[in-house]
This record gives structure tokens, C-alpha cells and sequence, in this order.
């Protein structure tokens, strides 16, 4: 096994805390998602689509502060494939009605402006909407677990899906503990927060299977360690890397993309968190081996044979 010089920071001597730590705020997610629950968009409770057509491109602040000043209070505005369009969605039961007293608000500052199209979308669409994405996000668990149990080994499987399940539950707490609208741009941003957990997690998984097979000496908690010591400036480069770009992405832009930048930020700091604590965590309690890990003796092999060739795993070294 490598010197514990080599080892400047003692990862498993922390994961009791880490436990604690994690069981804590995946208690307090569903407690906070039972009790206050998520604020569902308008792509999941349904509402009006306005969409206009400006003779010069307009300042959505002001469009913001118009319909704010009009007493509207749930709804977005955006700019939909030209600065000169702007697709507003709103909250309210969508009628000709809605549609000119929307008009004429935006009207009063003498802009220029013409009605393009207005729709509404039924809550029948936004509760099959909530079935589908839920039932989207065990499928992406379930394919996950399938695939890291064929490709290592079926605790590695187990290891891998917790931190999952893990980084979605304390995401969905946090957007419940301050009411961050809840829409699809957020629910594309959880399945983008499984792959990148899921790649964390898996280099990490790849290292401790090779030094199991590698190191002749220590037991599962050093050689977990170790793997974790060897791969923790990458995960911290691809980290920091990631954060940079997302949250260069929160600020510039758009409302649009807001609350999506916002949760992989949350995911990808999480995500770290649990490919490093979480998924080893399992490994130690599901009592990893180097068993577990050997590769089969190929059928044939005699006893003596056995006997005088070392395992396969050991020759991989």
C-alpha cells in the first residue's frame, strides 16, 4: 500500500460525519417537499401562452414591470426566436380576454406591438406531465443501476445509485425550502445532474476496483481512501471547471435558463459531495472485498493448477 505521506487528508476518517451529514438532509428534503411541496411552473399546473410581435426589440424588464404594475403576478416573459418576439406565460385561465387586456397593458408606453398567437394549456397536461417526468427519473436510476452492475459489480451497482437518488432528493429540498419556480428547464437540469454525478462516481468506482486488485496489502477502508486521494484533483478540476461555466450561465443568461443553471450548481456541488462520501460510504457498509472483485477461474482448471498459478487479478498489476 502507498505511505501514508501520500496521503496529506485522512477522506474515510470523515465519513461517519458524512453519514450523519447526508442522512440529515435527505430526511429534511422530504420533509421539507411533504410539507411545502415544489412551485410547480406552468408547464406542470397549465396556463396562457401570449405571444407578440414587436416593431422594434423591447426591454423584457419593462415588459416585467408592466404586467407587475397590471396586478399579473405568475408568469414569465422571453424573447422566442427573435429579440422582436416575446412569448409570455401566464398563470391565468387563457381567453380572448386575457389576450387584449394583455395587449393593451403593454400597449400604453405607444409601443408598437401585434398579437401573434395566444394558447392556453389545461392542468390534464401538466399532471401527465409530472407522471411522465417522475416515472423518467426512476427509469434513468434503474438504467444506471442495471448498467454499473453488469460493468463492475453489483454492489458497485447499489454504490452508484444512492449518491443518485441522493443528489435529486436534496436539489428538489432546496427549490422546496425557497420556492424556486419548478419547471422543465429544472427537471432537464436533475436528469443532467444524474449523468454528471454518475461520471464522478464512476472514476472513482473504476479506481478503487484497480487498486482492490493492485494493492497486496490494507484493508477496504485504506485502499478506498487511497483511490479517493488519487482521483480527488480531478474531481475538484472538473468541478470547479463545470461551476464556472454555470454560473457565468445563471447571471448572463437569461430568466429564461435561471432556475436550470441554478440546480446543476446545486447538483454539481452535491454530486461531488456524494461521489466522494456517499457511494464509498455503501461500498463499506455493503463490506466490499477483493473477492468481490476477483476475476472468475476460467472453467477446466485443475485443482493443481490452481494452485500454482497466481489469480488472474493479480497478474493485471
Amino acid at each position: 500500500m502507498a505511505d501514508t505521506e501520500k496521503q496529506p487528508f485522512d477522506f474515510m476518517g470523515f465519513r461517519k460525519i458524512a453519514s450523519v451529514l447526508s442522512i440529515a438532509l435527505v430526511i429534511a428534503s422530504i420533509a421539507l417537499l411533504g410539507i411545502r411541496g415544489l412551485n410547480l411552473g406552468m408547464d406542470f399546473t397549465g396556463g396562457t401562452s401570449v405571444e407578440f410581435e414587436y416593431a422594434e426589440a423591447p426591454s423584457l424588464d419593462e415588459i416585467r414591470t408592466q404586467l407587475t404594475e397590471a396586478g399579473y403576478e405568475q408568469f414569465s416573459v422571453q424573447n422566442f426566436g427573435a429579440d422582436t418576439i416575446v412569448l409570455i406565460r401566464m398563470a391565468e385561465a387563457g381567453n380572448d380576454e386575457l389576450a387584449s387586456e394583455v395587449t393593451e397593458v403593454l400597449s400604453r408606453t405607444g409601443a408598437e406591438l401585434e398579437l401573434v398567437s395566444s394558447e392556453f394549456v389545461g392542468s390534464q397536461v401538466g399532471d401527465e406531465l409530472k407522471e411522465d417526468s417522475g416515472l423518467g427519473l426512476l427509469i434513468a436510476l434503474a438504467v444506471v443501476l442495471i448498467y454499473v452492475g453488469m460493468r463492475f459489480q453489483f454492489k458497485f451497482g447499489i454504490a452508484s445509485v444512492i449518491p443518485l437518488a441522493h443528489d435529486v432528493i436534496i436539489v428538489l429540498g432546496v427549490f422546496a425550502l425557497f420556492q424556486w419556480t419548478f419547471d422543465l428547464t429544472v427537471l432537464a437540469a436533475l436528469l443532467a445532474i444524474i449523468g454528471y454525478s454518475l461520471n464522478d462516481t464512476i472514476v472513482v468506482a473504476d479506481r478503487i476496483r484497480e487498486n482492490f486488485r493492485k494493492m497486496r496489502v490494507g484493508e477496504p477502508w485504506d485502499i478506498i481512501n487511497q483511490s479517493i486521494h488519487e482521483t480527488i484533483t480531478r474531481t475538484i478540476n472538473t468541478s470547479g471547471t463545470t461551476l464556472v461555466v454555470l454560473i457565468a450561465l445563471y447571471f448572463l443568461g437569461g430568466e429564461a435558463i435561471n432556475n436550470f443553471a441554478l440546480a446543476l450548481m446545486i447538483g454539481v456541488v452535491v454530486g461531488t459531495y456524494s461521489s466522494i462520501y456517499v457511494s464509498a460510504n455503501m461500498l463499506m457498509v455493503m463490506g466490499i472485498t477483493r473477492e468481490d472483485l476477483m476475476v472468475p477461474a476460467k472453467e477446466g482448471a485443475g485443482d493443481e493448477a490452481e494452485e500454482e498459478q497466481p489469480p488472474e487479478w493479480l497478474n493485471r498489476m
